[in-house]
Formats: structure tokens, sequence, C-alpha cells
């Protein structure tokens, strides 16, 4: 399905906005109970200019890109590129930036894809040890230096608890670190996805009909096969998050 121009709808209205209860009036219980646009309003109202957004432009993130833009239109959108992308992401995140008018920051390692195989070989084949270093070098890293410059003391992210085990007790907001962060559609399901982005005339990720349900880098990545849960597609099943959704465990971190 192409994406049109006409897929992007008008933000609403500072009146609308102002509109929306006072920050200290939501609950955890009235934010569950809330819409998933209506979360995103609660955390413009909340947190101002210090809120962004995350997208890895992956298969589903147009749901994202579109909702919490038609809120808040000038929101930075944080694009981590670790150099290791599907040329069909690259291509995506060019259209999808161009129809939507994203403000994209994006974040690249400090280390190149080359130097780091120089000096560490092919970290993703290397188990869990090897996958936490490569994750801190090209995410978690790159992540803490955009949440630092950009000021950011909230972000969004498009999580849901039905993509994986790791996600299923995830509440709409939590605190990581010194960054809270927010999930406006966590309670949502693909059929719901699916919905939202054939009503506004939004793309899958390319790869998504060659059978990819969840898109990462190319070399972790994998189609879903028979007999596989749609957390098995990453990483080789060994892990699900990319390092971004958990704890660096670094103090002098925001994340």
């Amino acid at each position: 399905m192409s994406l049109t121009a006409s897929a992007v709808s008008a933000p609403v209205s500072t009146l609308a906005l102002a509109s929306v209860n006072e920050p200290s009036s939501f609950s955890e219980q009235n934010l569950e109970n809330a819409s998933a646009e209506d979360r995103i309003r609660w955390a413009v109202e909340r947190f101002g200019d210090g809120l962004v957004m995350t997208t890895s432009f992956g298969v589903q993130a147009a749901l994202m890109l579109h909702m919490a833009t038609r809120i808040a239109p000038r929101i930075p959108v944080i694009f981590i590129d670790t150099g290791y992308l599907f040329p069909e992401t690259y291509r995506f995140a060019r259209d999808l930036t161009e129809t939507l008018g994203l403000n994209v920051k994006k974040y690249t390692p400090l280390m190149t894809a080359a130097e780091q195989e120089a000096l560490y070989g092919k970290q993703w084949e290397q188990g869990i040890d090897g996958l936490k270093r490569y994750n801190h070098i090209n995410k978690v890293e790159p992540m803490a230096r955009a949440v630092r410059e950009l000021g950011a003391t909230a972000w969004l992210a498009g999580l849901r608890r039905s993509q994986s085990s790791t996600r299923g007790t995830l509440k709409v907001v939590q605190q990581q670190n010194k960054v809270a962060k927010v999930y406006p559609i966590i309670d949502w399901d693909n059929k719901r996805v699916h919905q939202y982005l054939t009503k506004h005339g939004l793309p899958y990720h390319p790869l998504w009909e060659q059978g990819y349900v969840s898109v990462g880098d190319w070399h972790s990545t994998t189609k879903l096969l028979e007999g596989m849960r749609e957390e098995d597609t990453r990483f080789g099943g060994l892990k699900r998050e990319c390092g971004l959704h958990e704890s660096s465990g670094r103090p002098e971190y925001q994340i």
C-alpha cells in the first residue's frame, strides 16, 4: 500500500491540547485506560520540549510516526543508524521522513562498522557477550548521546506487550534510569495496528511482504518461519531487546 501526502492529518490544535487533563490528575490506571492519542497528549503536556520519540523505521513504524506527529508535529525523532540496516530500511526511512515531514535526528556509532569488525570481528556471532558489546556500541551509546544532546527527559516508543515475553508486563509509563518512557500503543495487537495503518493509508516496511515481522540489522534479523515466535526472529532467539529498552547499567547515562 502506497503512502500519500493525504495520509498526514492536521496537528491537534492548542485548544485540544489544553483540554487534556492536567498531568497530576493522571494516575497509572487513568493512563492504562486512556487512548493511545491521549497518552501522547499527556506526555506532550507533562514533558514539553523534553519529549522525544525513537524509531527504527521498522515493520510498523509508520503508525507511531503518524500518530505522534499529528499531535506534536516537530517532536524530535531519534533514529539510530547502526550502518547495518537493510537497504529497504534506508529507503523506507527516506520516504516516511519526506511524506510525514519528520524532524529526524540521526545518530550513528562512534566506531564505524569496518572498525568494529577489524577490532572485534562479527560480534553478533559471539553469543550473549558479543551481542551486549555490539548493542552498547551501536545502540546504547548513540542513544545516550542523543538524549543528552537533545536535553530529553522522556521518550515515546512503540513497544507493545504482544511482541515478546520481555514486554508482557510493561506499564504505559516506566522509568529507565533518568528518563521516563511512554508507550502509547503498549496494549495494541497486530489486528489493531493493521486497522490503523489501513485507515490512514500508511505502509508496512517493504520486508513485511517477504515474511519479516520485525526488522533490525540485516545480520540479526530473520523471517518468521513455522514454529518460531516473533521474538525468535531477532538475534537468533538469544535475546529480544537491542539494549535501548533495557537499563544501560551506566549511572552516567540517561538511559
